[in-house]
């Protein structure tokens, strides 16, 4: 029987590349405030996450894992009051939410999209600037408000992990750079050559995290690019994670098909 999958903010473009890459594995269940996007292949419920009893009323009772892939962009979050409450409601309080709403639920497994700018004060154009790769233990500075707020939330996961009578595994991804479309991102930004997570390497990255037994776990998520800036090397050692396609593959391969046709 497969486990059910709740994936909160599910419509965009990392959760339908974990619909699409994974349904023979997972049955999905997709939150998120905007379901009228998505034409994908399973079960999508409108939900506002900012809303605790609105999660609670949604989430599936039977779900054996949560994915929280909640993301907003904003503009002088740090100089507009408005901007910095939405930003704060939807990358910290709805985090809040979701690791109590698990709690509450019985459900032992959050897997949370966390993002490379908790540390992006260390990368510039794509490249380290600490003359290696950055690490989970180089101290999490940040360029903005939502890598200050990635990290809180990573955080209070550490605290709700840790407490016995939780019962609940929390793993963060610090995502690179997933795109809807790899070739012709990839072909116009040259940051992405370093950062690209790949399709089939964000797809595998995802299911070694739900299937792990490691109580709490921060990794970074980032194919095995030319000069990649951040260590995937705990990723391979807790979770098992081998980079298979990385941006020169997704540019040699377009090629290949475009010479082939």
């Amino acid at each position: 029987m497969k486990k059910k999958v709740t994936i909160i903010g599910g419509a965009g473009t990392i959760g339908s590349i974990l619909v699409n890459g994974l349904s023979d594995t997972y049955d999905f269940v997709i939150l998120d405030n905007d379901v009228h996007s998505t034409s994908l292949p399973c079960h999508a419920i409108e939900v506002d996450a900012t809303n605790y009893q609105d999660l609670l009323d949604n989430i599936p009772k039977d779900t054996d894992a949560l994915i929280n892939l909640l993301t907003i962009k904003s503009k002088d979050d740090l100089k507009n009051i408005d901007q910095f409450h939405k930003m704060t409601n939807i990358h910290f309080i709805a985090s809040f939410y979701l690791l109590h709403a698990a709690v509450a639920l019985g459900i032992k497994k959050l897997v949370y999209a966390s993002s490379n700018h908790a540390t992006d004060y260390y990368e510039k154009d794509g490249r380290s600037t600490l003359d290696r790769k950055i690490t989970i233990h180089d101290y999490p500075f940040s360029r903005g408000l939502y890598g200050v707020l990635k990290l809180a939330s990573e955080n209070i996961g550490h605290i709700f992990a840790g407490e016995k009578e939780n019962n609940l595994s929390v793993i963060n991804l610090r995502i690179g750079s997933v795109l809807k479309d790899e070739y012709e991102s990839v072909k116009k930004q040259q940051r992405l050559h370093h950062t690209l997570l790949s399709h089939e390497d964000t797809i595998q990255l995802f299911h070694l995290a739900l299937q792990s037994t490691v109580k709490y776990g921060t990794y970074y998520g980032v194919s095995d690019n030319p000069n990649k800036p951040w260590s995937t090397e705990n990723a391979w050692e807790e979770l098992g994670f081998s980079s298979e396609v990385n941006a020169v593959d997704v540019l040699n391969r377009n090629i290949e098909g475009l010479e082939k046709g």
